[in-house]
């Protein structure tokens, strides 16, 4: 989970960028946690005390709108659907 969200926040500042190099600072001014970030404690929140995926999802990315969401999930927020979505799938934890 540390790698996790470490490797999102040094990847933030490269994720739209072509990096040709393994040369370059691991944090900078401009590093963030993202949508990934996110989602990851979103889902780890439902496997530690068994809430709801949709209503975490919904908690949680309310809680932190401004870190680049998909345009499908977040419109699937923004809708305050319960339905099941790709858009929200694609956070699920593989079984």
């Amino acid at each position: 989970m540390i790698g996790a969200i470490a490797g999102d926040i040094i990847g933030s500042v490269h994720e739209f960028r072509v990096q040709k190099s393994t040369d370059f600072p691991l944090f900078v001014g401009e590093s963030r946690f993202t949508d990934d970030t996110v989602l990851t404690v979103a889902v780890a929140d439902c496997l530690l005390t068994g809430s709801s995926y949709v209503d975490n999802f919904h908690k949680y990315t309310k809680a932190y709108p401004d870190r680049c969401y998909g345009v499908g999930f977040w419109h699937w927020v923004k809708a305050g659907s319960r339905l099941p979505t790709t858009a929200g799938v694609t956070a699920l934890p593989c079984e």
